[in-house]
């Protein structure tokens, strides 16, 4: 069989599956999210159908296909992409609601930080993001080294080097300057 005849063998195959199982997918969709969604998934659940033609079980090179065979695997398939478009809706939502709580609170006067713009513009790419996941995302070492493949302790020794580079970049005021959150004497003894 030429790779071509293997091609049209393949689209035949994923056609009759679809004209088995759009609608029952459809009408599945339907009574589980709301209409403007239901196109989207249904588009996504068919191309994964498409993706993994080869798996689904009772899907042979018979013209006739048994929709008792397919149905229930397409299902799942359509389960899964409906979570993701959920998931992903809630991803929108909680950002649309952290940029809504942003523009509610404006800052009462805008710092100027081009310095440490700049002195973050002279780091490498991979310091650049240790230093923002750490500081901007408030993440931990571990957590950091999921994010970025590194090891914790990889992390923690690039954290600690990229922090004093910073420190000498932005000088002795900023040094002195009291940090946002901490108080002055925190860390130090009493004695």
């Amino acid at each position: 069989m030429t790779e071509q005849e293997m091609r049209r063998g393949r689209k035949a195959r994923f056609e009759g599956l679809a004209q088995v199982v759009a609608e029952p997918l459809h009408r599945y969709l339907l009574r589980r999210t709301s209409p403007d969604l239901v196109d989207d998934v249904l588009s996504d659940t068919m191309l994964v159908l498409w993706r993994r033609l080869d798996d689904v079980p009772g899907l042979g090179t018979a013209p006739a296909l048994d929709p008792d065979a397919v149905l229930p695997w397409c299902y799942g398939v359509a389960r899964g992409c409906l979570a993701n478009a959920h998931r992903a809706d809630g991803r929108r939502l909680r950002l649309l609601e952290r940029l809504i709580r942003t523009q509610q609170h404006p800052p009462a006067t805008a710092a100027d930080h081009s310095d440490l713009h700049a002195a973050l513009d002279r780091l490498g790419e991979l310091d650049r993001e240790v230093v923002r996941l750490w500081a901007w995302e408030e993440l931990a070492p571990r957590q950091i080294a999921e994010a970025t493949g590194l090891t914790p302790n990889a992390v923690s020794l690039r954290l600690h080097r990229v922090k004093k580079k910073l420190a000498t970049q932005l000088g002795p005021a900023r040094q002195n300057a009291d940090r946002a959150g901490h108080k002055p004497d925190e860390g130090r003894s009493s004695q």
